[in-house]
Formats: structure tokens, C-alpha cells, sequence
């Protein structure tokens, strides 16, 4: 009995006609079983223990999958189609991040509405999924565009939008408390995490505020908020964008410019949780370079604000450094381009100079700008500050390097200790004070250690190590009132707000300039239907098209909020919905949440680390706060997949020509290269003929050869369109199918790594299918025995079993591959067609190959699908060795092999061995002068 059935009864050899191995017309065949059947459909079952796998939200681009996509959707399917067999209760679903800019751009170029282009993409996406046999649960599909699936994004931030955040419970809580305590006391004993600037009163003068004052100051402290930020702005697009959607200063999708710009714009208050998101990296399985981009990217620091004041001026500037002891060696101070003063502290013999430095910089990403290493450049103010330790005046500079949104916007350079800063003083000129001594301290060298030896030219803090001199500087800027210790991070507040049509509408509407909240019982605020959507003419989001864009409150009509939410909110929150997909009163039951709990495997890429990933465990952990959800953390085990990489192809062009020169004859003439189209190219051979017809300008191409062919160049880089390199999952499945498209990608290599795409290897799996197929078979005849299996048999069934479940737990799913492969062929070798050890190994292969599988299943006279039955159980006493072969040396070279039990004593193996007519003959009739047996090893004989 497997899994409960009871197998087809047949006499001792079963002949029944069968065709060859068709693939494709299997694959359709149990494709449209699981359809009709909802084989893969999951209800909560409390008697089962629980598997949620899950892979990442899918934007659906109009392009499709290429095969580098299903990667880690094939990795996922394979545990949990194991999970499965295993006895989980097992939920893997699927929808779409379905809100994106490229529909948007579409929509702007020609009139159509982004949910056509959209659902016409999901179309395609799924009808792809379906074809590589995923098995996902689509009664749970979810889409982030649905008014169904939104409404609840709106509900969630309008809970943000309710809370500020206590640091004395260390949580987020309603914003009804935090009144109760300014009616009690105004800010007195309030310990919140707020704008720095915070508004200090008393309760009386609390209860006097009017309303607008009253939600003018709650704005101060709630989790999402409205306020005048610098932002990523993309005139091309028309909207925001997030330092993660910018690359190499343009914007990731489309390549436009991007300048930096002040704006009115929602921001969530993610820099409460900083500490608490460090902090829970160290409860979750992910990969230390993850964990380290997130601790970077948080960038929590100790160290010191110090406030320089501006020579001849009541204006202050304050800097943070982790370095107070260094003060001493300033020699500069640097702005941000973007610092608020920039103007007021410029002088009019600089001016000019610093507005064209400000204008440039403004178009670099802070991203670009931290990145940025190699590149020098700034402008001198005119204007000096005076360092508060030695009151020495020190020039201000504008930078780029400095960021007005990270710490304060200024810093203070020290050239002898920091090595931007002293590239910066190098390049321009400026002094270079030292103001540590001792080896490792010269930073113009090579092996330079920024905090060793003691410390020089520093007034009191002279012949102390660095741990000592920060100390003691930072109590001597307390003491003198210019400086506090202080706990800085890189990470700012999230900018939430996008001036763009495809999105999720904003659940606000201003009243006397002031944003009040929708009542939950009116979400959701569904998109409004406009005629265009680009900006309008007077700049406002295109939601400023809609035609009756207001919200009626007692019978009073007020503006909308036009903005609509970041790409990242649909994402931040829909593993929880995926609990509970179709419940229309809460976006996730409190039973469904203690059944699922939270993600036990997901998958997807690392390049998520500083978005997605962050920002979904910020909503996680503030939905936890307020009781919605059951833990802190969602994804306990996050496993990134690599990148299946291009293999592109080249050609060489003479400039201004269009004559191509082949590969190995490119040295003698000049050539630029030049990306074509693989599917033109075999075994790096182009078809000249096809490559004349791929695009008009040439048709009249002309190529020099060599041995009278055109051999191109080649290149492992991203499968992209535009490098012409991407292969389609289809024309493979078409070719192959699709249970040898998902054993090839997890046969390139190990799940993590990147590898690059060779059509090559893929034909070698192709015909392991089919000798697993002819095990079943004899000259397409069905050839399945009853017959007991033999010892040898049941050895390579559960050598593999054993292999599969330990690679399985390690994720090492190439591997299983190989011994899948070993086996198949082992079993051949030995003429293997036992049912008892064919129907198990169809079992422990249908993860990985489960079209074959099914179908090989169902012939086994099998009813019910093979994802029902249960994965067998390894057993070690077919690998127990019941005899070894001992190899005979006698003095140094091997003369005889002899078989003994294993269990055999040393004794009795000695005797053996002595006893041998091959080892009697080498000891010429002699005793040995030493014998020694090394157990399940060797036998060494010594004789003179």
C-alpha cells in the first residue's frame, strides 16, 4: 500500500500498448486535470501540520517569462509539492503586484487604460505559470489592483495614519492615547518617536489650540504623515520615485533623468521601528550578506552632534560624527547641495558658482552619490564656521557627497582621518592637520587604520588611544553645552506618496488644508475614470482629471487626496491576505493567522533587500503592535535564488558600413560589436539569411567569413530584450516540455548562484526522461512486474531516497538531479520493472517531474493524484553491507581480493586472508612477519 491505494492488481507481467514518451501531450493532459480538479486547492486543516511556501509578488510585464524568471517559482513548487507527500498541509499561491509604472507609460503613449494592459499581461503570465505544471492554489489568487485586494491596503494606512509610536511601551499604539495624555498634560511625559522638532505645550494651552492647530501638531507624531520632503522627482514619469527605483541617476524603469526636489508629499514614519528591525534579523533565516544590506541600509551609529557656529552670523550648524575626537584635525565643514541655508550662508562673490554646483548635483540619486567613491567635487561658500574646540575658523564647502537627508546635512571633514575627506582636501587644496601618531596612521598608506595610536595636536585629548579621546570629547562638548551624545541612523522616513494614475488612490480628503480620513465603512476609494494620464496642465497628479474627485461628509463635498501609494504597498502586507484571501470582513482572521502563523519558505531576489523586504517587515511588525497579526516577523526562512544569466551573441561591424567581419577574422579590421538576436545564432554559427531579414536596414548586410561561415562572439550577461538574449520558457517546453525545463534550470547549478543559460545540456535530461520512461516499458509496451524486488534493487531506491530527502532539506535540488539520473540508470543496468520499486520512485521524483510522474502514476493503476500519496520511508537496512570485499596487500602491493562478512572479526579476516591459494603462492610457504586488518578497509601482509 503507498498513500492509502490500492494497487492495480495484475498478473506477474502486465503488457498493455503504449506510445512513446510524449511530453507535450502528457503535460496538457494533467494541466487541465489539476485545472479542473482544483488539485492543489488549500483549506485550513488543523489536524495537518502547516507549510506555507511562498514565492515573491511577480510584476506582470508585457514581455513574459523568460526562463531565468521560473527559477525560484520551480525551487518552491519542488518543496511543496514534497511538503505535500510528506503530510503538510501545504499553501503555495500565486497573484500579481499588478500596479507599475510600465502599464502607466503605456496608458500615457496610447490612451489605454493601464487595467487592460494589465490583465492582458496576467493573462499571458498565468498561461505560462500553467504550462511549467506550478502548483499553485489560484482560488487564492491575489491582485494588489483589485478593489478588493486595495481596500485593505487603504485600511492599513489609514491604522498608520491612527497611531503614533510610544517609546516607553516600545510600540505602536492608537492615536486616542496619545491625545488623552496632551489633554492630561500637553507633552510632558511624552516619550514618542515624532519629528525632531516637535512642538512643545501644555494641556492647557492643548485645549486652547483650535482643530487645525490641534491636527497640525497630531501630524508631528502620527505613523504616516504629511510634510514638505526633498524627493527623487522624474519629470519624464511624472512622479517620486524611491532612492531604489533610481539606478546610475536615472530612473530603473525607462532610463529617464531624475533631479531632486522639496515637494508636499506622505511619508511613513519607518525610522521608529529602526532598532526593532536590527534587532529581529537576528530571529530569522536569511543569508548574512541579506542581513547585512538591511544593517547597513538602517546604518545605526554612535557618536555626537556639535554645533559650529557661522562666523559673524546667529546661525548654528550642527553636525553628527561617531569621531568627536578628531574635532581638533577639521579643516573644513561641507553642506549638503540641498541644505536649506545653502542660499543664505552662499556669498555674492560665490554665488554664482554654487547655484551651477547645486543645479548639477541635484540630478544624482543619494544612492549614486553614497556610491560614488572615485569622483571629487564641490564649491567654497564664501562663509566660515568656528570649530567650538579650538575656535580655530574653518572654511564651508558645499558637497555632494553629504546628503541633506542623512543625519544633519552637514558634516565636518577631517582630511588626516577619513579618506573621502582627505581625497576631497587633496583635490582642492584645503590643510591636513594629523591628529593621530603611531604605525597604521598615515593615511596616505596603503595599510592606514583610522582609529589607531593616540591622539596629537588635539589639546587635552593628546596621548590617548581613539576609545578613550571619543569618550572623553564627547563629555567635553556636554560640558560645554555645544554637543550631546547621540544615536544617529542612516535610514529615513519612507516617502509614501506618488503623483501618478496607476496606483492605489490615498484614502484622505483636505478639509481647510488639513487631510482627514475616509471612514473605513466607505473603502475602498476606487480609481476614477480620466481621460488622459499624464499631470494635468497645472501640475497636479492626473487623479486632478477625474471629474468629481471629493468625498461628502455631512453633506459637504471635499477634495481628494490626487496622490496615490507607492509600488511597494500592494507587496508590504499580501502574505497575509494569501491566509485568508476571500474574506471579505478583515483583510486576515484571527484563525486563519493561528493556523498559518507566517511564511516558512520564501523566495525571491536579494536586489529586494533594501525595498520589499524592509518595508514589508515594517507594516509587519507595526500590524503586530496593534494586535492585528500574530508575529512579529513574516518570512522566517528567506531564501534568495541567483540569476539565470543570457548567453548573448555578437557581430562585428565595420564602422559606418554594413559589412560584418566573422569573430576570428575581427583583429584585422576595426569593428564595433554589436548584440543579435540567439534565436538567429546555433553552436555560435549566424544565419546570414535570417539576419538579413531581421530588420530592414540590413537587408543589404555583407559578411566576411572564415572556412565559409559567419562565427559570432559570445557574452554571459542578464537575459534581457534589449540584449537579445532572452529564451522563452514556451519554445523550451514546446521542444522538451516542461518536466525537462524544470529538472534542467535546477541542474545548472546551485539554487543560490548565478549561472549562465546553455541550451546545450538540456538535450542530456531530456533522455534521462525517457529511460525512466522505458524502465516502465518494453518496445512501448507497458512492462510493470510484481515481482519482489530484489536486495540489489531496493539498495538504489533508497540510496536515492535517502539522497533526495537529505537534498531536499539542504535546497541542494542539482544534486537530486544527478542522483535521480544514477539511479534511473543503475535500475536499468539491472533490468529493474518491479512495481514495489517503480511506484516509489515515481513518487520521489514527481516534485521535480510531475507530469511524467502523474502519468506514470495513474498507469500504475493508480485514481487520485500522486500529490496524495505519501512520500516512502527510507530504509537503512537496505544499505547495510552484508559482506565487504577486502583488498590483499602483501608488502605494499595489492595480490587478491577475498569476500567476507560484514561483520566478520579481524581474527577470523586474518585467517581468511592467510588461507588464500593467490596469497599462499606471494608467502612462497614463509610466515608473515606482520599482518594487519584494518575493518571494512584493506588486509596489509608483511613478510621476508
Amino acid at each position: 500500500m503507498i498513500g492509502g491505494k490500492t494497487p492495480f492488481i495484475a498478473t506477474h507481467k502486465t503488457k498493455e500498448a503504449m506510445p512513446d514518451y510524449s511530453p507535450q501531450e502528457i503535460e496538457k493532459k494533467w494541466q487541465k486535470f489539476w485545472k479542473e480538479n482544483q488539485t492543489f486547492k488549500t483549506e485550513q486543516n488543523n489536524g495537518k501540520p502547516k507549510f506555507y511556501a511562498l514565492d515573491m509578488f511577480p510584476y506582470p510585464s508585457g514581455a513574459g517569462l523568460h526562463v531565468g524568471h521560473p527559477l525560484g517559482y520551480i525551487a518552491s513548487d519542488i518543496i511543496s509539492r514534497y511538503k505535500r507527500l510528506k503530510g503538510f498541509n501545504v499553501l503555495h499561491p500565486m497573484g500579481f503586484d499588478s500596479f507599475g509604472l510600465p502599464a502607466e507609460q503605456y496608458a500615457v503613449q496610447t490612451g489605454q487604460h493601464p487595467a487592460i494592459t494589465t490583465e492582458k499581461n496576467i493573462a499571458r503570465y498565468k498561461e505560462q505559470l500553467d504550462n511549467i505544471g506550478f502548483s499553485f492554489d489560484w482560488s487564492r489568487e491575489l491582485r494588489t489592483s483589485d478593489s478588493s485586494y486595495y481596500k485593505w491596503t487603504q485600511w492599513i494606512f489609514l491604522q498608520l495614519f491612527d497611531s503614533w509610536y510610544n517609546k516607553d511601551t516600545d510600540k505602536a499604539e492608537e492615536i486616542a492615547g496619545l491625545i488623552a495624555k496632551f489633554e492630561a498634560n500637553g507633552t510632558e511625559g511624552v516619550n514618542a518617536h515624532c519629528d525632531e522638532d516637535a512642538t512643545a505645550f501644555t494641556a492647557e494651552e492643548w485645549k486652547a489650540f483650535s482643530e487645525k492647530e490641534k491636527q497640525e501638531l497630531l501630524m508631528q507624531y502620527r505613523l504616516t504623515y504629511l510634510s514638505e520632503s526633498l524627493v527623487n522627482w522624474c519629470p519624464a514619469l511624472g512622479t517620486v520615485l524611491a532612492n531604489d527605483e533610481i539606478v546610475n541617476g536615472v530612473s530603473e524603469r525607462g532610463g529617464h533623468p531624475v533631479e531632486r526636489k522639496t515637494m508636499m508629499q506622505w511619508s511613513m514614519r519607518i525610522t521608529a521601528y529602526a532598532d526593532r528591525l536590527l534587532e529581529g534579523l537576528n530571529r530569522i533565516q536569511w543569508t548574512d550578506s541579506l542581513k547585512e544590506v538591511q544593517r547597513n541600509w538602517i546604518g545605526k551609529s554612535h557618536g555626537c552632534s556639535i554645533n559650529f557656529q557661522v562666523e559673524n552670523s546667529d546661525i548654528e550648524l550642527t553636525v553628527f560624527t561617531t569621531r568627536a575626537d578628531t574635532t581638533f584635525g577639521v579643516t573644513y565643514v561641507t553642506l549638503a547641495p540641498e541644505h536649506e541655508l545653502v542660499s543664505q550662508l552662499t556669498t555674492d562673490e560665490q554665488r554664482e558658482a554654487v547655484e551651477k554646483y547645486v543645479e548639477e548635483a541635484k540630478n544624482r540619486s543619494d544612492r549614486d552619490r553614497m556610491a560614488d567613491v572615485k569622483t571629487v567635487s564641490g564649491v567654497f561658500t564664501g562663509s566660515y564656521v568656528i570649530n567650538p574646540f579650538n575656535q580655530e575658523r574653518v572654511p564651508l564647502w558645499i558637497g555632494d557627497y553629504v546628503l541633506a537627508g542623512y543625519g544633519t546635512g552637514v558634516v565636518m571633514a577631517v582630511p588626516s582621518s577619513d579618506e573621502r575627506d582627505y581625497r576631497f582636501a587633496t583635490h582642492f587644496g584645503l590643510p591636513i592637520i594629523p591628529v593621530q601618531e603611531g604605525p597604521r596612521t598615515d593615511i596616505s598608506q596603503d595599510d592606514f587604520d583610522a582609529k589607531a595610536g593616540t591622539m596629537i595636536n588635539s589639546g587635552f585629548l593628546n596621548g590617548l588611544t581613539v576609545p578613550e579621546a571619543i569618550q572623553k570629547a564627547i563629555a567635553y562638548a556636554e560640558e560645554k553645552g555645544f554637543g550631546t551624545a547621540k544615536v544617529n541612523y542612516r535610514l529615513r522616513d519612507a516617502i509614501f506618496s506618488r503623483q501618478r494614475y496607476w496606483g492605489e488612490p490615498i484614502p484622505m480628503y483636505f478639509k481647510d488644508g488639513i487631510p482627514y480620513p475616509m471612514k473605513e465603512s466607505d473603502l475602498p476609494l476606487e480609481l476614477p475614470e480620466i481621460q488622459e494620464y499624464k499631470p494635468t496642465e497645472d501640475g497636479d497628479p492626473p487623479l486632478g482629471r477625474a471629474k468629481d474627485w471629493t468625498y461628502e461628509v455631512d453633506g459637504e463635498k471635499f477634495p481628494l487626496e490626487m496622490s496615490t501609494m507607492p509600488g511597494w504597498a500592494g507587496s508590504s502586507w499580501y502574505f497575509f491576505r494569501y491566509m485568508d484571501a476571500n474574506n471579505d470582513s478583515e483583510f486576515c482572521s484571527k484563525e486563519a493567522q493561528a493556523y498559518w502563523k507566517d511564511v516558512d519558505l520564501y523566495l525571491g531576489g536579494a536586489e529586494h533587500g533594501t525595498g520589499h523586504l524592509l518595508y514589508s517587515r515594517f507594516w509587519n511588525k507595526f500590524l503586530f503592535d496593534r494586535g492585528w497579526v500574530e508575529n512579529d516577523e513574516a518570512f522566517s526562512k528567506l531564501v534568495n535564488q541567483g540569476m539565470i544569466q543570457g548567453r548573448s551573441s555578437f557581430v562585428y561591424r565595420i564602422p559606418n558600413s554594413n559589412t560584418f567581419v566573422s569573430k576570428g577574422l575581427r583583429k584585422q579590421h576595426e569593428t564595433v560589436p554589436m548584440h543579435v538576436d540567439i534565436s538567429m545564432v546555433e553552436d555560435d554559427v549566424l544565419d546570414t539569411e535570417a539576419f538579413k531579414k531581421w530588420r530592414p536596414d540590413l537587408s543589404e548586410a555583407e559578411f566576411i567569413l572564415e572556412d565559409g561561415k559567419y562565427v559570432c562572439g559570445d557574452e554571459v550577461e542578464k537575459m534581457s530584450k534589449s540584449k537579445f538574449n532572452v529564451v522563452n520558457p514556451d519554445d523550451i517546453c514546446d521542444k522538451y516540455g516542461a518536466d525537462t525545463l524544470r529538472m534542467y534550470e535546477m541542474f545548472l547549478g546551485p539554487l543560490e548562484q548565478f549561472k549562465p543559460w546553455n541550451t546545450r545540456g538540456i538535450d542530456g535530461v531530456y533522455k534521462f526522461l525517457r529511460k525512466l520512461w522505458n524502465l516502465f516499458h518494453n518496445n512501448d509496451e507497458w512492462q510493470v512486474s510484481d515481482e519482489p524486488a530484489t536486495d540489489a534493487e531496493n539498495k538504489v531506491l533508497h540510496g536515492t531516497i535517502k539522497k533526495i530527502d537529505e537534498d531536499i532539506d539542504k535546497l541542494s535540488l542539482n544534486t537530486s538531479v544527478s542522483n535521480f539520473m544514477i539511479c534511473v540508470n543503475e535500475l536499468a543496468k539491472l533490468k529493474c520493472n518491479k512495481r514495489e520499486i517503480l511506484e516509489k520512485l515515481v513518487i520521489i521524483l514527481s516534485p521535480y517531474a510531475p507530469h511524467i510522474s502523474e502519468e506514470l502514476w495513474e498507469k500504475l493503476g493508480h485514481s487520485e493524484s500522486i500529490s496524495k500519496a505519501e512520500w516512502p520511508t527510507f530504509e537503512e537496512k537496505y544499505l547495510v553491507e552484508d559482506s565487504f570485499e577486502y583488498p590483499i596487500m602483501v608488502n605494499g602491493k595489492m595480490r587478491a581480493k577475498i569476500s567476507c562478512p560484514a561483520d566478520m572479526n579481524p581474527k577470523e579476516v586474518e585467517a581468511t586472508a592467510l588461507s588464500n591459494e593467490v596469497v599462499q603462492k606471494w608467502l612462497e610457504g614463509k610466515a608473515p612477519n606482520k599482518v594487519i586488518v584494518v575493518p571494512k578497509r584493506i588486509v596489509n601482509i608483511v613478510v621476508k
